[in-house]
């Protein structure tokens, strides 16, 4: 990894999570404009935003209203570390209310597409872009009114005060998501906020991932074994050939043959995934085991949990004797590599607070 990237890095912009779906697109977008990102959750506080180093912080939207009971709030010595921050939808409002401005509890809903206008010349977040132009919006709550010294960027038919601006305070914020393609000129509001508004350059890419990745494994694991669960699918198939590359030999990969796979998934796992890797396979052939277990069974939730279970069960006895072939060459079993999508993390909660979707996809 270069010393470049290293830096970049050392200074990433934090993407708070309020229980967002889209924590993890706006952490996507951010990097797509050439600047390194993490997520971390609404319950950060300012010292350990502060031991980060941050060049600058996003607060994602989210389902809550601020005026539920046990809403999720951000820590207000946040907004006063000097570090820019911009608020996109119930992080823009969590701004509003915490500097002093007002958010109205109206009951008049924005979804979807919405027509928008830009105020003046649209200050440095908003520059550049046409006056009336359609943004993608989800809320119940309105900033009503801006906190003092704030200058009011846009407004739609139902929100007065759709986005907000003090470069004196290097903070801003938005009622719409940017972050989703449906905003006509999403991308443009958060490379305006990280080059112009946070000065931050656009200098990170992604092309060190692999190296650091392999290099990060090979660090961790040392001279241990590792299993991993290959499916065949791509999340289980990346991750087992980042893990090869780091340690070779002393990766074995387990697969389960359940019987509901694609047709000659798995002749394509044992012949063209191991001759194009050359990593050690274990086959499970457990399509008896699954299809009884699955017998007379209709309710979808219900076959997801003993999908789980059977898998569970048939992996553990492969480890079993994986682990004993392990101590028989006076090695050890310290690792297991979990491939997950990003599709995945959005739709099983992958952060604080978020609504799970899609149970079996618990990662």
């Amino acid at each position: 990894m270069s010393e470049a990237a290293k830096d970049t890095e050392a200074n990433p912009v934090l993407v708070v999570d309020f229980g967002a779906q889209y924590a993890q697109l706006i952490a996507r977008r951010v990097r797509e404009a050439s600047v390194y990102s993490e997520i971390v959750p609404h319950t950060i506080t300012a010292a350990e935003v502060a031991a980060k180093h941050p060049s600058g912080i996003v607060l994602s939207g989210g389902p809550s209203s601020v005026y539920e009971p046990g809403s999720p709030t951000l820590d207000p010595a946040i907004l006063e570390l000097g570090i820019p921050v911009l608020g996109i939808c119930y992080g823009f409002q969590v701004m509003a209310q915490q500097l002093g401005g007002d958010v109205a509890n109206t009951g008049l809903r924005e979804y979807g597409a919405t027509g928008m206008t830009v105020t003046g010349d649209g200050g440095s977040l908003l520059a550049g872009q046409p006056t009336e132009q359609t943004v993608w919006m989800s809320h119940g709550d309105s900033v009503s009114r801006a906190p003092a010294g704030f200058t009011v960027l846009a407004s739609s038919d139902s929100t007065p005060v759709a986005a907000f601006a003090s470069d004196e305070r290097r903070l801003y914020g938005v009622q719409w998501h940017p972050e989703v393609k449906h905003s006509q000129f999403g991308q443009r509001v958060l490379e305006n906020f990280l080059h112009t508004a946070a000065g931050i350059p656009a200098d990170w890419n992604s092309a060190n991932v692999i190296e650091e990745q392999v290099a990060r494994i090979r660090e961790q694991v040392g001279t241990s074994r590792v299993i991993c669960g290959l499916s065949g699918g791509v999340d289980s198939a990346v991750a087992a050939a980042l893990v090869h590359k780091a340690v070779g030999d002393q990766l074995v990969c387990i697969f389960v043959d359940h019987g509901l796979l694609r047709q000659d998934e798995r002749r394509q796992v044992e012949e063209d995934y191991v001759a194009s890797t050359g990593v050690r396979l274990v086959t499970v052939d457990a399509v008896d085991q699954f299809l009884d277990a699955l017998a007379g069974v209709t309710d979808p939730e219900t076959t997801r949990k003993i999908i789980g279970r059977e898998f569970i069960r048939s992996f553990e006895n492969a480890a079993e004797a994986l682990v004993l072939e392990a101590q028989g060459d006076g090695s050890t079993i310290d690792f297991l590599v979990q491939g997950t999508l990003y599709p995945d993390v959005v739709e099983s909660g992958g952060g604080t607070g978020t609504a799970n979707i899609k149970s079996h996809h618990n990662v």
